[in-house]
């Protein structure tokens, strides 16, 4: 437990070191008041339908950071120690292929977090100085922050596993934004697939991932996404374990 922590301190260290983590941070939070900013002014011109929750979910904005964001962040956490050398170094301290990709997955999703948490505060703020509590609900924000983190949970996960396939990030964070894209793009097949077909429209319903976190956002907490969510990035960390122990079979 011990070595793990070490490890998650060295990563999360590499993050604030380094200028990518500051770039994405400074990116995320430009787009993301651009994107409040067309909210508000879509609210003054013309009354709708949905809360300032929804709107932010559904909006290009949103998916373009978090389809975009995560290659960026999880790029170099194989990849750059395998260019540098550096890797097989790591390997051979006393720490397991597993306390590795763990600590990897764990210090991303946390700068991954990290990285959302000046829309918790813009949410918070926007509330109290219009002073319409009912503009934004707590509990569909917190709803809508527990779905982020879990979608983020996946595509940091498939982050891992492109930059543990190559020596190259710019190649790693190809893999994860094509996979990314390919994922969040299936979901929409389920509005193509008719119902009647069984069990082909079951299985792309739930790789909706935009219709889970409209759910989330409203509130409402899907088992079912939060199980599709979970045993993904499972697979995904499972093969990236594959992946590293790898170098043992060359």
């Amino acid at each position: 437990m011990r070595a793990y922590l070490l490890l998650v301190r060295r990563e999360m260290g590499t993050f604030f070191v380094s200028w990518t983590g500051y770039m994405v941070i400074a990116a995320v939070l430009f787009i993301m008041g651009l994107s409040f900013a067309g909210i508000l002014q879509a609210l003054n011109t013309e009354p709708l339908t949905l809360t300032l929750n929804e709107l932010f979910y559904e909006s290009v904005a949103f998916w373009l950071v978090l389809l975009v964001a995560t290659p960026v962040i999880t790029m170099r956490l194989f990849a750059q120690e395998k260019q540098t050398g550096t890797f097989e170094t790591l390997m051979t301290t006393p720490v397991s292929d597993l306390q590795v990709v763990l600590a990897k997955f764990t210090a991303a999703l946390l700068f991954y977090a990290c990285m959302w948490l000046p829309l918790i505060v813009i949410t918070l703020a926007l509330r109290h100085y219009t002073r319409q509590p009912a503009a934004v609900d707590l509990g569909a924000l917190s709803g809508a922050m527990g779905g982020v983190f879990l979608i983020g949970m996946l595509y940091v996960a498939i982050g891992c596993l492109a930059s543990a396939l190559t020596r190259s990030q710019v190649i790693a964070a190809m893999l994860s934004f094509v996979a990314g894209l390919a994922i969040f793009l299936a979901g929409y097949l389920a509005y193509a697939v008719p119902p009647q077909l069984g069990w082909p429209h079951a299985v792309l319903n739930q790789m909706n991932l935009y219709q889970h976190l409209q759910d989330f956002s409203r509130g409402v907490v899907d088992t079912r996404a939060v199980v599709f969510c979970l045993s993904t990035t499972f697979l995904f960390l499972f093969l990236t374990l594959r992946a590293v122990e790898s170098r043992r079979w060359k």
